[in-house]
């Protein structure tokens, strides 16, 4: 893979990483689903998002296997 494109997919990646964080607070349900645990005590939070990271690790995966496949086109 040439120096170009790689800077090309970097740029996306950071690109995705910064939209991420900014709107992440404004997807509905994000963070609060049945699967996420919070556990708190006096003046500590243990915040564990389970169903979260498995709702975003499948559209990551479903995303770089679409990617992958319009590469290979």
């Amino acid at each position: 893979m040439d120096a170009g494109r790689l800077l090309i997919i970097a740029g996306l990646v950071i690109l995705a990483a910064g939209l991420a964080v900014t709107f992440g607070g404004r997807v509905p349900l994000l963070g609060r689903l049945p699967g996420d645990f919070t556990v708190q005590g006096d003046r500590w939070t243990i915040y564990a998002p389970l169903a979260t990271s498995i709702i975003i690790s499948l559209a990551v995966t479903v995303a770089l296997n679409l990617f992958a496949w319009l590469a290979r086109r």
